[in-house]
């Protein structure tokens, strides 16, 4: 499957150290822990980021993936590209500035008729020096088309843009 290394980092980053989980908050839902369910209507805005600890002076990364796509059982589509946000800055409370310019549009949960609860996955990353927001996403702010989302590939394209390892990490469930 594609992007299992990084999955798999994410998912182990905080089984071994709580201290990494990524504070989220989608619309009321707030301080999410990990796998909580959250209802569809409820996730279709992005969340809101904070983490803490992290340095103002650099410069950060998102990435969101749906892992179980199409069906829990069936994943031959997935993963599914939920958004990248590049050009992130931390506060100094932690909150993050999520205002950049964007790879890839965040699209909230919307697994199919008849599939249990997706997990969606969240990443914080450093920004990988000389990222050039341009050179990936699509052209004149456009949002991104479903197919170029679908069994995304994050552990290549970590490779190809020097991501190192990842920060933070969390996720919900919802369908």
């Amino acid at each position: 499957m594609p992007s299992e290394k990084s999955i798999q980092a994410g998912l182990s980053l905080i089984e071994s150290d709580k201290s990494k989980v990524l504070n989220l908050t989608i619309g009321s839902h707030e301080n999410i822990e990990p796998g909580v369910y959250i209802p569809r209507a409820d996730a279709q805005s992005p969340p809101k980021l904070s983490f803490t600890g992290l340095s103002t002076d650099k410069t950060y990364f998102v990435v969101c993936l749906d892992i179980d796509a199409p069906f829990l059982s069936f994943k031959v589509l997935g993963p599914i590209l939920h958004w990248i946000q590049p050009g992130v800055k931390a506060s100094e409370s932690g909150e993050l500035d999520l205002n950049a310019p964007f790879v890839c549009n965040y699209i909230g949960p919307a697994p199919p008729p008849g599939s249990g609860p997706h997990r969606y996955t969240f990443y914080l990353y450093e920004q990988p020096a000389g990222f050039e927001t341009a050179k990936y996403a699509p052209a004149d702010g456009q949002k991104m088309g479903n197919w170029s989302r679908i069994r995304y590939d994050l552990d290549a394209w970590a490779k190809e843009i020097n991501l190192g390892p990842v920060l933070a990490f969390n996720y919900f469930t919802s369908n």
